[in-house]
């Protein structure tokens, strides 16, 4: 994931920031609890793409 991209994307429910978490290839946004997935390196920024964070996911 391109830094540079990261600096300027942001959660498409909140327009908060968002975080990569490498090991699973997903754009994380902790306010919403929502983690956005890559395909192909491309973020999926759709909210009917993201899944739900679990309780232990929001607090790391």
């Amino acid at each position: 994931m391109d830094h540079r991209l990261l600096e300027i994307v942001a959660c498409p429910v909140c327009n908060g920031n968002l975080y990569f978490n490498k090991e699973n290839q997903e754009l994380i946004c902790k306010v919403d609890g929502l983690a956005y997935p890559l395909r192909d390196g491309i973020p999926v920024l759709l909210e009917d793409a993201a899944r739900a964070l679990c309780v232990d996911e929001k607090h790391a």
